[in-house]
C-alpha cells in the first residue's frame, strides 16, 4: 500500500487539463485569478494580474497553501469548510494578504470548476476595491466630523432653513423630545413638528410663539416649555447667517427639570434617610455625628442619642491598621468622597462588629468650605461569607484550587482588551499530560488526583504573578501568558517542561510526568478564547503525533490539514463499502533473463468528488485513524484472489503485498493470512509480504514469533525500503527473511552518484553474505538496470518495464510469457 510507480507532481491534479491550457485562460482575465488544488488546497497557477496585485514575481505563489492569502477568520473558516467538504463557493467583500504583510480590500469570488473527466479545481478571482474604499472613507470622515460637531453639545439642536424645513438635528434633541423610532428612520418634517406640538402641555401657546418667531427672521429669543411627560425645557432660538444673510434658524433645547426639582429632591432625601434599610449618618466638619437614621441604630446596636457626638473613627475602623481612618479623612478632604470596605463598631463589642461597605461624601458650601460629611454603610457580614463560598465554588477547580474555565474566560477578555488598547500580543499554552491514563489505570484515580495536584503546583511555581494557570478538566491545563510574543511563549513552555521533568515521588512510587504543549498567539492565531484554545489544542495534538514531551506553535494550515484528513478518512470508508478501491500490479522481473517473476500489488483509488487520490495522500490518513487495518485486509484478500487466478491459468507469477505496522501488530494476523490463502487455494510460496524495518524493531520478540509462524505457512518475507529505517544486522540473522528491497531513493542517482552506488553495492554484498535475494525498485533507465546487473542484484521493478497497471492490462503486456508458461506446463 506504499506509493510505487508513477511520480506525483504537486501542482497537477489528476483528470484536470494541463496547466499549459489553463494558464492562457486565466491570463486573459482582467481580474486577479488563482487555480487551487481541490485536495491539498494549494495554489496551482496564478495569472499576471494576481502577481501584480500581490506585488510578487510570476509563479512565486504557486505551491503555497491558499490560507496564506487569507486575512480574515471568515476566509479561513471558508477554506476549512472546503477542506471538510461542506462548501465549494463563496462571493463576498473581504481582505487579501500580500507577502509583505499588507492587506487589500477586495471583492472575492471562489467557485469549483468541474471538467468532463470528473476532476475539478477551485478558481479564486478578486477585484481590488482599494480606491473605492479610500474615496468612501474620505466622504465618511467629512460626514463624521460634521456629525461629531453637532453631537458634541449637551443640548438638543434643531436646524431649519428659511422655509421652515428641517436641515438636521442631533441625538440629544431626539432624546429630549422622545421622538419615536418611526420618525428617526424616515424623513417627515411635518410629522416631527406635529409630534413636538403634541408633546407640550400648552399646544396653543406653543404654536402661536412659533408663528411669531417665523415672522421675525432675525429674532433671538429664549422660552420655557413644559412637556406632557413632565420634563421642562429651556429653548433658545438664534438666526443662522451665511455671508451676512439669514439662511435659517437654530433651536437649542436644554433640560432644566433637574434644576427646578432640586427642592423636591431635598424633601425626598429626608424621607429616604429615615426609611433606608442601610445605615446613614451625617457629621459636621469635624467628623462628629449630628444625625443618624434608624438603620444606623440597628447596625451599631446604639440609639440615636448614643450616636450623636461620636466621631467617625469611633464608628468605623480597619482591624490591624490604626492609620486607615487618617488616610480616609485625607482622601475625603482632597477628593470629596471615599469608598471602600471597613469594619463597623457595635455597642456590644467586637463579636458583633463586622465588615461593611462604606461610602463617605463631603458636602461643601458655595465657597467650597466643608459643611457636612454623609456616611452610607451596608452590612457585609453574611453576604461576604456567602459570596466567598460562591466564588470558591464557581470560579475555582475543586481538585487543584486553580482558576476554572469561567475565570480563564474573564481574564482572557480582559487581556484581549489590553492587547487591543496597547497593541501587544499574548500567548495561550494548552498543556496536556502524556500517558496520564496509564497512571489512573495502574494506580487508581485517587492517586492520579494527587499527581494532578502536584503537577498544578509545579506549573504554578514557574509562571509569573501576571500570568493565569487554569485547569479545564482531566489532565488538561491552560496557561495564559501576559504580554508575550513567540519568544516569551517559548520561554514559558520550556519552564513548564523543565518543572515537570524532575522526578515525582508519591507513596514510594518514583516516576516522571511529561507534557505536550501547544501554543497559540493573539491575535494571529485567534481573537476569542474558544479560537485560541482550539488552535493551541490542535498544535498540542501535533506534538503528541511527533513523540510527546515538547511544544509546538499553531499554524493556520493545521486546521485545513486536519479537516482534509477527516474528509479523506470519511471518503475512504465509504469507498471501501462501495467497492471503489482497485489494485494495480507492477511487474517484478529477473535482471538477467528479463522474465516476470511476480508483481507488487499497489492500491489505487478514484473518488467522484476528489478525483484520483494518491496513496501518498490517503495511506498516512488511514494509518493515523486505524482504518489501515480494514484496508489492508481488503488488499490482502484481493491480491491473493488475483494470484490464485494466475495460478489456475498456469502462470508462475507470485504477488507481493505491503503490510503496515498497525496491521501486522493486530492479534490474529497470522491466522488471517492463513485463512485468506486457504479460501482462494493459493500456494503459500506465491505470496510475499513486504515489511518495513520499524515493524521488526518495535517489539522484536513478538515480531520473531509471528514471522516464524508466517514462514511455517510457506509465505515469503521481504524487507521493504531497506536502509531507510532503523537497520540492524541482528534481525537479519534472527528473522526468516528471504529478500531485501532497495529503496528508490538509492536507485535514483545510479550510476553517477557515488554515495548511491556505494550503498547499493553494500546492500547487495550484505544480502549475498546472508544468502538473501535483492530486488531494486524505481528502476527507470537502462543505465540503472545495467549497474544493478553488474552489482549482482537479482530482480527489479520500475518504469523501465512498466508502471503499476490493472490485472487485465498486466496480462496483456506479458501475454508472451503467459503462452510460454502454458507451453512449458
Amino acid at each position: 500500500m506504499r506509493t510505487a510507480g508513477e511520480p506525483i507532481l504537486a501542482a497537477v491534479v489528476q483528470g484536470v487539463p494541463p496547466l499549459s491550457l489553463l494558464q492562457p485562460l486565466i491570463d486573459a482575465m482582467l481580474e486577479a485569478a488563482w487555480l487551487i488544488d481541490p485536495i491539498e488546497l494549494r495554489v496551482m497557477a496564478a495569472n499576471a494580474a494576481a502577481d501584480r496585485l500581490l506585488g510578487v514575481e510570476a509563479g512565486s505563489v504557486v505551491g503555497q497553501p491558499v490560507v496564506a492569502l487569507a486575512a480574515t477568520p471568515e476566509d479561513l473558516a471558508f477554506w476549512e469548510d472546503v477542506a471538510a467538504g461542506l462548501s465549494d463557493r463563496i462571493r463576498s467583500d473581504t481582505l487579501l494578504t500580500r507577502p509583505d504583510g499588507a492587506t487589500l480590500p477586495v471583492e472575492r469570488r471562489v467557485s469549483r470548476v468541474r471538467f468532463a473527466s470528473g476532476a475539478s479545481v477551485f478558481m479564486m478571482s478578486v477585484l481590488d476595491r482599494s480606491e473605492q474604499q479610500e474615496a468612501a472613507a474620505e466622504l465618511e470622515k467629512l460626514v463624521a466630523e460634521l456629525r461629531a460637531t453637532l453631537e458634541s453639545t449637551a443640548d438638543g439642536v434643531l436646524a431649519l432653513d428659511l422655509d421652515g424645513s428641517i436641515r438636521g438635528y442631533n441625538r440629544r434633541f431626539a432624546e429630549l423630545w422622545a421622538l419615536p423610532e418611526s420618525l428617526l428612520s424616515r424623513r417627515d418634517d411635518q410629522a416631527v413638528f406635529a409630534w413636538m406640538q403634541h408633546a407640550v402641555r400648552d399646544a396653543e401657546a406653543y404654536a402661536e410663539r412659533l408663528q411669531h418667531i417665523a415672522r421675525s427672521p432675525l429674532l433671538e429669543a429664549s422660552d420655557t416649555l413644559v412637556l406632557q411627560a413632565g420634563r421642562v425645557l429651556e429653548r433658545v432660538t438664534l438666526p443662522q447667517y451665511s455671508r451676512g444673510q439669514p439662511i435659517g434658524r437654530v433651536y437649542s433645547f436644554r433640560d432644566i427639570t433637574a434644576r427646578l426639582a432640586a427642592e423636591s429632591r431635598q424633601q425626598l432625601a429626608a424621607k429616604v434617610f429615615e426609611a433606608s434599610l442601610d445605615a446613614i449618618f451625617v457629621t459636621d466638619a469635624g467628623h462628629r455625628v449630628i444625625a443618624a437614621n434608624p438603620g444606623c441604630e440597628r447596625l451599631t446596636g446604639c440609639d440615636r442619642n448614643g450616636l450623636l457626638g461620636r466621631e467617625t473613627a469611633q464608628l468605623l475602623h480597619q482591624p490591624g491598621d490604626l492609620a486607615q481612618m487618617d488616610r480616609v479623612r485625607s482622601h475625603l478632604s482632597a477628593q470629596g468622597y471615599w469608598e471602600g470596605e471597613l469594619w463597623h463598631w457595635h455597642q456590644l463589642g467586637e463579636a458583633h462588629a463586622g465588615p461593611c461597605q462604606v461610602s463617605l461624601v463631603r458636602l461643601p458650601d458655595e465657597q467650597g468650605r466643608t459643611l457636612h460629611y454623609i456616611g452610607f454603610i451596608k452590612d457585609l457580614k453574611d453576604k461576604l461569607a456567602a459570596k466567598r463560598r460562591i466564588e470558591q465554588l464557581a470560579y475555582t477547580d475543586a481538585l487543584t484550587g486553580l482558576p476554572n474555565r469561567l475565570v480563564l474566560s474573564e481574564r482572557v477578555e480582559f487581556e484581549i482588551a489590553l492587547a487591543r488598547r496597547d497593541q501587544h500580543a499574548f500567548a495561550m499554552l494548552f498543556v496536556d499530560l502524556d500517558r496520564f491514563k496509564h497512571i489512573n489505570d495502574s494506580l487508581g484515580h485517587a492517586f492520579g488526583d494527587r499527581v494532578l495536584v502536584e503537577v498544578a503546583e509545579r506549573i504554578k511555581s514557574c509562571v509569573r504573578e501576571v500570568d493565569t494557570l487554569a485547569r479545564l478538566g482531566g489532565d488538561e491545563f491552560v496557561l495564559l501568558v501576559h504580554q508575550a510574543d513567540a519568544r516569551g511563549a517559548e520561554a514559558a513552555a520550556r519552564r513548564v517542561l523543565d518543572a515537570l521533568s524532575r522526578p515525582l515521588t508519591l507513596d514510594g512510587h518514583s516516576f516522571t510526568v511529561t507534557a505536550s504543549i501547544g501554543i497559540a498567539l493573539y491575535p494571529n492565531d485567534g481573537t476569542t478564547l474558544d479560537d485560541l484554545i482550539k488552535n493551541a489544542d490542535t498544535a498540542m495534538f501535533r506534538v503528541k503525533e511527533r513523540g510527546r514531551s515538547s511544544f509546538r506553535f499553531y499554524q493556520p494550515q493545521m486546521n485545513v490539514n486536519l479537516l482534509s484528513r477527516m474528509k479523506i478518512d470519511h471518503a475512504m470508508r465509504q469507498a471501501l463499502q462501495r467497492g471503489d478501491f482497485r489494485l494495480h500490479y507492477q511487474p517484478q522481473l529477473d535482471l538477467r533473463s528479463g522474465r516476470v517473476k511476480g508483481a507488487e500489488a499497489l492500491l489505487r483509488w478514484h473518488d467522484d468528488d476528489l478525483g484520483q487520490v494518491s496513496p501518498a495522500q490517503f495511506i498516512p490518513v488511514a494509518e493515523e485513524s486505524g482504518f489501515i487495518v480494514a484496508l489492508g485486509d481488503w488488499v490482502l484478500d484481493e491480491a491473493v484472489r488475483q494470484a490464485a487466478q494466475w495460478q489456475a491459468a498456469g502462470l508462475d507469477w507470485g504477488v507481493a503485498v505491503n503490510v503496515s505496522p498497525l496491521q501486522f501488530q493486530q492479534g490474529g494476523f497470522v491466522e488471517r493470512v492463513a485463512a485468506v490463502i486457504a479460501a482462494h487455494g493459493l500456494q503459500a510460496q506465491r505470496l510475499e509480504l513486504e515489511l518495513t524495518e520499524s515493524i521488526l524493531i518495535q517489539d522484536a520478540g513478538e515480531a520473531l514469533l509471528r514471522l516464524k509462524a508466517l514462514a511455517a505457512l510457506g509465505v515469503r518475507l521481504a524487507i521493504d525500503d531497506f536502509g531507510t529505517g532503523y537497520s540492524s544486522l541482528g534481525y537479519l540473522k534472527r528473522f526468516p527473511i528471504e529478500k531485501l528491497k532497495i529503496d528508490r531513493s538509492f536507485v535514483k542517482g545510479l550510476p553517477g552518484d557515488e554515495s548511491d552506488a556505494g550503498i547499493v553495492t553494500a546492500v547487495v554484498g550484505l544480502a549475498r553474505a546472508l544468502r538473501l535475494k535483492v530486488i531494486a525498485e524505481g528502476v527507470e533507465t537502462e543505465a540503472q538496470r545495467a549497474f544493478l546487473v553488474e552489482a549482482g542484484c537479482d530482480e527489479f521493478q520500475g518504469f523501465l518495464c512498466s508502471p503499476a497497471v490493472a490485472s487485465e492490462q498486466f496480462e496483456r503486456l506479458f501475454a508472451g510469457e503467459a503462452s510460454l508458461a502454458a507451453a512449458e506446463a
